[in-house]
């Protein structure tokens, strides 16, 4: 499958365009989701089923087709809703809409002879391999993370990254109280799940289209990760601060650190997109966050004026997103080439931003990745080349807790978070 990634964009923008031009009742919108996904998160390990059942090699078959097939194996092998034989019949149909009967007939005999197999082949060879056809993750990421973390967590993270993430919020308490918005909610038929120990934080199930709920439109809660919420907590900016938000759309942090802030002092959210600096700004008033000023301007050209003028600067910086594959499946099939140079980037972006911190201010690095490259490895080459900053310690809650070291990598498979990156480092007095 052509990945929408691979065509310059995301699969969940383009899932979310498309389900609103088919007007589809909610029903059918979450099992299209659901097909989308599944497929996108196990590719590998569905080609691997596949191939035991054509006379074809895969790689010979039109780009559509395969596809077809994967819709169907999906189906056959992980949901128990559809009929086995409603989900062959349908990709029967959809293979003679696009091609001919023969292929048609070819669809129908690869998948009745997957469902004949008595059970399923399991993958084989070295652990590496193994693993990544099984969950679906391309060999290079899988080789990482067993270097770093050993078998059995390299396994679990990978299963974690193929489950069905929640839909998580973030209350606004400069929209009213958490039981307010918790009544607003379930009076509208949603259910509720608390964080289990940040507060504020609810997952939230039998939605519809969220964007019609009463407490949406009120702007009573923002939907965001609790990892982007335990960023901004590291962070910890105060009322009456001045933030610069360096790469800030689509306005997640920036709205986080103003509701942190009561709404008080000035939260400055630049990004070098104009389309998304108004998504920013529409995202901003609907939650009535007058603190967040939306800016054009490009991270990696200084603006003087700037200089040495906020208690707190956020670099959520551009990265691989490879700890949001729960989220965005299709990121998992970046190759390693694609995003080699990244490093450079962020360094280069993380020392422009670094001069808009006043002395004994804060600067935050942050991704959304687990490469080392793009994590540790940044931060400590940035405090190697400039003595001015110097990592701080910051506090989580429990059961995290403090990160001595100043910085600190939350996992999905351990943390039930997005898997990101936090570090924090502080302008030494009397620097220049």
């Amino acid at each position: 499958m052509l990945t929408e990634q691979e065509k310059g964009g995301f699969s969940d923008r383009l899932l979310k365009r498309e389900l609103r031009r088919a007007g589809l009742e909610p029903r059918e919108a979450a099992l299209c989701t659901r097909l989308c996904y599944g497929v996108l998160q196990n590719r590998a390990l569905l080609d691997f089923y596949l191939a035991g059942c054509s006379s074809i090699p895969l790689s010979r078959l039109e780009a559509r087709v395969l596809n077809i097939l994967r819709l169907g194996a999906y189906q056959t092998v992980f949901l128990d809703k559809t009929p086995d034989y409603a989900a062959v019949s349908a990709c029967v149909d959809m293979a003679r809409a696009v091609s001919n009967p023969k292929t048609a007939g070819y669809v129908n005999a690869v998948l009745r002879a997957l469902l004949r197999k008595p059970t399923l082949p399991v993958p084989g060879g070295p652990t590496a391999q193994r693993l990544s056809v099984l969950y679906s993750q391309p060999l290079w990421q899988t080789e990482t993370y067993l270097a770093r973390l050993g078998e059995a967590e390299t396994e679990a993270l990978l299963a974690k990254n193929n489950e069905i993430p929640p839909l998580w919020i973030q209350h606004n308490p400069c929209r009213g109280t958490a039981e307010q918005l918790a009544i607003s909610l379930v009076g509208e038929g949603v259910k509720l799940i608390p964080h289990p120990w940040l507060p504020g934080c609810f997952a939230l199930e039998n939605t519809g289209d969220m964007e019609r709920l009463e407490a949406f439109r009120a702007g009573r809660f923002l939907v965001a990760d609790p990892a982007a919420r335990l960023a901004v907590l590291a962070a910890d900016p105060r009322p009456g601060d001045r933030v610069i938000d360096g790469c800030a759309a689509p306005g997640g942090k920036s709205f986080l650190a103003a509701m942190a802030m009561e709404d008080r002092g000035e939260v400055l959210a630049f990004d070098i997109h104009p389309h998304k600096l108004t998504l920013l700004e529409k995202g901003r008033d609907r939650l009535g966050l007058t603190a967040v000023k939306a800016g054009l301007k490009d991270a990696g050209v200084s603006d003087p004026a700037l200089f040495q003028s906020a208690d707190l600067v956020v670099a959520d910086l551009p990265c691989s997103g490879l700890g949001v594959v729960g989220k965005k499946p299709d990121i998992r099939y970046k190759r390693e080439e694609d995003i080699r140079a990244l490093p450079v980037l962020q360094l280069s972006l993380l020392q422009n931003l670094s001069r808009y911190v006043k002395p004994g201010g804060t600067l935050l690095y942050a991704t959304c990745t687990l490469r080392r490259e793009e994590n540790e490895a940044v931060a400590q080459a940035f405090l190697a080349a400039d003595p001015a900053f110097a990592p701080t310690p910051f506090a989580l809650p429990e059961p995290i807790g403090p990160a001595v070291e100043g910085m600190f990598t939350l996992w999905p498979h351990k943390h039930e978070t997005d898997g990101f990156f936090i570090a924090k480092f502080v302008r030494l007095p009397n620097s220049i």
